[in-house]
């Protein structure tokens, strides 16, 4: 399942963490890294932007981006 699929409340641990070149780079910069326990805390009316919380802080991610994050081991 990908991170955009996930509902808000529902939380899972990142298994890998697709894209290439600098957007790959950018989302592992800002901590989305393979096994980090994540958790949609919100999404917007229309679908994008979502928002995460991981590692202790919150972040904003556009779907199209969320897409190519795979995630396992989803729970309410």
């Amino acid at each position: 399942m990908t991170l955009d699929h996930v509902k808000p409340g529902q939380s899972g641990i990142i298994s890998v963490v697709g894209g290439e070149g600098a957007l790959r780079r950018r989302l592992l910069d800002m901590g989305l890294t393979p096994k980090t326990k994540v958790m949609v805390r919100k999404v917007a009316p229309m679908g994008d932007p979502i928002e995460l919380f991981l590692r202790g802080y919150v972040l904003t991610l556009r779907a199209e981006d969320a897409a190519k994050i795979q995630i396992q081991g989803v729970t309410k």
